[in-house]
C-alpha cells in the first residue's frame, strides 16, 4: 500500500510496476509529448510533469520514500543531488555548531539491521528458505504513532528533540546539540493523563515477527538479501532494512572456490597402477561413480576434472567444475613376499642404475633408521654426550658444565 499514486498515474503504470515497466511508459510518454514532437504549451508542462515523476519512480531511494510518505517526504530528499539536500551553511553548523537550527526536510532513514545467516555448502548448493524471528520496534497501532492525545510541540526544540547549549570557559564560548531536557528528546509533549496506555506515549511498542530469507542455489559467502524497510519503525523515520549476510560453513569433504569445487579422493596403489572403481556423495544427494582407466596411472597429487558438477552459477543456468584430486595411500612396510617382489620386478619399469661420479671415493658403511621424533629432534651436546634442550643452556652458562655439589 503506497501512500499516493499521483507520480505511478502520471505514467499510467500502477504502484508495482518494475522499472522495465516504469522506462517503457515513460519513453512512450516522452515521445509523444517532447516539445519537438509537439510544440503546445500543455504538451511542454506534461513533458515536466513525467519527467519529474519519472525521476523519482526510477530511483529505488526515492521511490521508497515516496511510497512511504508520498510527495511531502521529498522534500528534503527530492533534489538528493549535490551534498543530499545539505548547503553551504548546514555542513558550517554542523563542524561548529553555530548557526540557526536546521528547518525540517522531510523524514529521515532509520538504521538498517545486519544478521548473519551460516549456511553449509549443501543449502548454498540447492537453495533454501529460512525462516527467522526478528524483534523489532513497530508504530503503536493503538495511537497511530502520536503517544497519545492533545499532543503538543515542544516550543524549547520546536519538536526536533534536540536543543543547542552555549558554555562559557573562560575566553572561549562553547556550543554544542544536546538531547532537549523538556520533552526528553521526543518532541512532544504529553500530559501524563493523556499518554496512551499501550505505548505510555513512546508511540511505538516492540513486536516479534517472522522473516522469511530465501536462499538462492549458488550464493557465495559475503553476499546480501536485503529485506527492504523491515527494520525498526519510528514515526517520521523511513524504516530501515534488514541484511543478511551469507556465511558459509565449512564442509567435510568438498572446498569451494568461486563456481568451482574441490574434492580430495583417497585411492590404493593397486587402483592407480591398475585403475579400477571409485566414488563418492556429491552435495546434489547423488552418488557419483568414477571409472579409473586400466593401465592410465594415478600419480600422488593428480588431478581430473568433472565438468558440470560444480556449484550452480547464479542466474545463468549453469554450472561451475568439479576438481578431483588424488591422494595415493601405499601399502604398509614388507607387504609382499620375495617371490611376489619378483613378481613385481617384472611388470614394473626396471630400477635405475646407480651411476657413481668419478673421482669419488664411495662410502659403503651408512646405513638408514627409522626417524625418531624424540632422538632426532633434539641437538647433540658439544661434549659428546647424549642430546639436551636448548633451554638447558640459559641455567649453567655454558653446554656441558655441571655444578659441583657439596
Amino acid at each position: 500500500m503506497v501512500a499516493e499514486t499521483k507520480f505511478y498515474d502520471i505514467l499510467g503504470v500502477s504502484p508495482d510496476a518494475t522499472p522495465s515497466q516504469l522506462k517503457k511508459a515513460y519513453r512512450k510518454l516522452a515521445l509523444k509529448f517532447h516539445p519537438d514532437k509537439n510544440p503546445s504549451p500543455e504538451a511542454a508542462e506534461k513533458f515536466k510533469e513525467i519527467t519529474s515523476a519519472y525521476e523519482v519512480l526510477s530511483d529505488e531511494r526515492k521511490r521508497q520514500i515516496y511510497d512511504q510518505v508520498g510527495e511531502e517526504g521529498l522534500s528534503g530528499n527530492g533534489g538528493m543531488g549535490g551534498m543530499g539536500g545539505m548547503d553551504g551553511s548546514d555542513i558550517f553548523s554542523q563542524f561548529f555548531g553555530f548557526g540557526g537550527q536546521r528547518e525540517p526536510q522531510g523524514p529521515k532513514r532509520g538504521k538498517d539491521i545486519k544478521h548473519t545467516i551460516s549456511c553449509t555448502l549443501e543449502e548454498l548448493y540447492k537453495g533454501k528458505t529460512a525462516k527467522l524471528a526478528l524483534n523489532k520496534t513497530v508504530i503503536c497501532s493503538e495511537c497511530e504513532g502520536k503517544g497519545g492525545k492533545n499532543v503538543k510541540k515542544c516550543t524549547t526544540c520546536n519538536g526536533t528533540g534536540m536543543k543547542f547549549v552555549t558554555r562559557q570557559m573562560g575566553p572561549m564560548i562553547q556550543r554544542f546539540q544536546t538531547t532537549c531536557d523538556v520533552c526528553n528528546g521526543e518532541g512532544d509533549i504529553i500530559a501524563a493523563k493523556d499518554k496512551c496506555h499501550t505505548c505510555n506515549g513512546k508511540k511505538v511498542i516492540s513486536e516479534r515477527k517472522i522473516l522469511e530469507v530465501h536462499i538462492e542455489p549458488g550464493m557465495k559467502a559475503g553476499q546480501k538479501i536485503v529485506l527492504h524497510g523491515e527494520s525498526d519503525q519510528f514515526p517520521d523515520t523511513i524504516p530501515g532494512d534488514v541484511i543478511f549476510v551469507v556465511d558459509e560453513k565449512p564442509h567435510e569433504l568438498f572446498t569451494r572456490k568461486g563456481d568451482d569445487l574441490y574434492y580430495e579422493a583417497k585411492i590404493d596403489l593397486l587402483t592407480a597402477l591398475a585403475g579400477g572403481e571409485i566414488g563418492f556423495k556429491h552435495l546434489n544427494g547423488d552418488f557419483l561413480k568414477l571409472e579409473l582407466i586400466p593401465g592410465e596411472v594415478i600419480s600422488p597429487n593428480k588431478i581430473k576434472v568433472i565438468e558440470g558438477k560444480g556449484m550452480p552459477i547464479q542466474k545463468v543456468g549453469d554450472f561451475g567444475t568439479l576438481f578431483v584430486k588424488f591422494t595415493v595411500e601405499f601399502p604398509p612396510d614388507h607387504f609382499a613376499t620375495d617371490e611376489q617382489l619378483k613378481t613385481l620386478e617384472n611388470v614394473l619399469p626396471p630400477r635405475p642404475k646407480l651411476e657413481v661420479p668419478k673421482g669419488v671415493e664411495t662410502d659403503d658403511s651408512c646405513m638408514l633408521v627409522d626417524y625418531d621424533p624424540v632422538k632426532h629432534s633434539g641437538r647433540r651436546s658439544r661434549s659428546g654426550g647424549g642430546y639436551y634442550d636448548e633451554d638447558e643452556d640459559e641455567e649453567g652458562g655454558q653446554p656441558g658444565v655441571q655444578c659441583s655439589q657439596q
